[in-house]
This record gives C-alpha cells, sequence and structure tokens, in this order.
C-alpha cells in the first residue's frame, strides 16, 4: 500500500505527517529550501517509503518548489484547494488547528478522496511563471512608491523618485526576459501569437496567462480553467425564500483575477466584441461590477477556448458579425 504524505507548507518550514499502511503516522518538521528537500528524502527512505502520495494546499508561491522536488523524484503529488481541506475538517468536527494537526488533516483528505495528481510544469513554464512572479511584485512595489511620492515630505521625496527609476529599470529588464523566454520556446510562441489575437489582452496579460495555461493544457474545459482563477461564480440559495446574489467564487488563484482585471476594464469599453457582452448583460439587469467578473471569467474561456484549438480569435463567435 502506498504512504499517504500531507504537508502543511509555510515559507520557511514543513510540517510533515506521514500516514504509514498500517494507519499510524510519523511526524516531522524541515526547512521549507533544498536542505529541507534533502532531509525530507532521507526521512521517506528511512521509513521505507517506496510508492508515495503526497499532498499540500494551494496557497501562495510556497508550495511549488517542494511539490515540483517530489513530482520531479517520482512520487505522486496533488496539490488541492484550501477550501476542500477546510471542508474536509469542518466535516470532522476538527477544532485544534496547529501546523501538525494541519498536516495530518492533509494526510487524511489524501488517503480518503484519493485527489488527482498534479502535474509538475515543465522547465520554460517553471522559468515563466518565476518571471511573471517577479513582475508581480516589481509593479506592486512601484505603485506603492507612487503612492508614498504624491504625499511624502521634500526630505525622502529624492530617495523615493530614485527608488522608482530603479524599480522601473527592473521591470523593463523583466520585461525583457519574459519576452526572450517565451521567443526561446516555439509552443509558447506560437501561443502568444493566439492569445495576441483576442482583442484586449497586451503584452502585460498575455505572458500571465501564459504561465498558468499555457505549455501542455492542464484543464479539460474552460470551466475547470476558470475555477482555478477563482471567477467560476457561487450561488447562494436555500429552500424559497433565501435567494443571495451569484458572486465570483474567488476560491483560486489571486494573481490570475488580480491581472484579468484590467484587461476586462478594456475589453468591455474599448473593444467592439466587449461592448456586444456588455451590452448585453446590461441589458438583462446586471451591475457594472458583475459584467466585469463576467468579462473576467470570459476572457479565460476565451483564452483556452483559442489554446485549445489553436485557431486564432474569432469575432463571428461573439456576436460581431461581418468583421
Amino acid at each position: 500500500m502506498k504512504h499517504i504524505l500531507g504537508i502543511d507548507v509555510s515559507k520557511d518550514k514543513l510540517d510533515l505527517a506521514l500516514r504509514l499502511p498500517d494507519g499510524k503516522a510519523r511526524h516531522k518538521v524541515v526547512t521549507n529550501d533544498p536542505e529541507g528537500f534533502a532531509a525530507l528524502r532521507a526521512f521517506l527512505t528511512k521509513q521505507g517509503t517506496a510508492e508515495l502520495h503526497a499532498c499540500m494546499e494551494a496557497t501562495g508561491i510556497y508550495w511549488e518548489a517542494i511539490a515540483e522536488y517530489l513530482a520531479d523524484a517520482g512520487f505522486t503529488v496533488s496539490v488541492v484547494n484550501p477550501a476542500q481541506i477546510k471542508a474536509f475538517g469542518h466535516s470532522r468536527l476538527q477544532r485544534t488547528k496547529t501546523d501538525k494537526v494541519d498536516a495530518g488533516l492533509i494526510a487524511d483528505f489524501c488517503a480518503a478522496q484519493a485527489p488527482s495528481p498534479w502535474q509538475p510544469p515543465g522547465p520554460a513554464l517553471r522559468e515563466l511563471r518565476s518571471l511573471v512572479a517577479r513582475r508581480q511584485a516589481l509593479d506592486t512595489m512601484r505603485t506603492q512608491e507612487k503612492n508614498r511620492l504624491g504625499v511624502a515630505r521634500e526630505a525622502v521625496r529624492t530617495g523615493i523618485a530614485e527608488h522608482l527609476d530603479y524599480l522601473d529599470q527592473a521591470i523593463a529588464e523583466i520585461d525583457r526576459m519574459i519576452r526572450e523566454k517565451i521567443d526561446n520556446d516555439p509552443d509558447l510562441k506560437q501561443q502568444r501569437e493566439l492569445l495576441d489575437s483576442i482583442p484586449g489582452l497586451g503584452d502585460k496579460t498575455i505572458p500571465v496567462l501564459l504561465a498558468y495555461y499555457g505549455g501542455e493544457l492542464r484543464f479539460t474545459t474552460a470551466r475547470e480553467a476558470a475555477a482555478f482563477a477563482g471567477l467560476d461564480p457561487r450561488q447562494h440559495e436555500s429552500g424559497s425564500s433565501v435567494r443571495g446574489k451569484t458572486r465570483l467564487s474567488k476560491v483560486g488563484h489571486s494573481a490570475l483575477r488580480k491581472a484579468l482585471y484590467m484587461p476586462a476594464m478594456v475589453t468591455i469599453t474599448k473593444t467592439l466584441w466587449g461592448r456586444v457582452f456588455r451590452d448585453r448583460l446590461k441589458a438583462a439587469g446586471k451591475s457594472p461590477m458583475v459584467i466585469i467578473g463576467a468579462m473576467m471569467r470570459k476572457l479565460v474561456h476565451v483564452a483556452f477556448g483559442v489554446l485549445k484549438s489553436k485557431k486564432p480569435f474569432d469575432p463571428a463567435l461573439h456576436g460581431v458579425l461581418g468583421a
């Protein structure tokens, strides 16, 4: 029988719960770095682990390195939505929450639910994701510094302005590296051209979509792709009296949602197919924020469609006749 490994991931450490075939558990804490990964491998070897199903939550970016390490080592790895683990804990009336307890809960979830394996991205996609993540972090820092500059005292304005110049240069260099990474990979380059055919998507958004949806397609349907970004609709209804508003679930990758907000705004105001989409929802009584959220989801659907079909955007499929 397989060993089951639950991993509670944080920035600096990994709390491990190894569930043995006889049902007993072994716990260990290692650092979340290459030295810790080597200690984990030694721990698994000591326990006589041959077949292993490891499971962890998709929280932030701190899980990626250990997931890739275990997958590269030939083990089965599942990366699950934290909401699933939380619901599983509630179903067991679990009241205690510590990192050790959470690791055991993740192992129990893996044993009970047998979640599907996670497919690690190829080397080119891994590098693109790291570049895109760094680009987003630099962009956030630049926005923060711009906000500070507007209210800063004269004594610190020069320092902030110099930091902004540095950030502009660093972002320009990251953009160059991203273009080069995509240009040097024939598959990613072709997929970039397909995404570039979609009115509303630009040079800043396309690499983000490629980082998470590019390469070999990970999802079988557009709905799965939208759910990965937390853009699937969430309904709240009960009986005949409770009829809550339909909202975005937001149970998914927040960086993708952030990257799609401005493109959605541009699409519904500056492109013909986007205005057709907006006017149809507006006529149905939808609010502006609902329309923006719907367009964010629509952009993922359309992007997934052109990547899967390997055909460029066709405006006729979106109510724009004669285009």
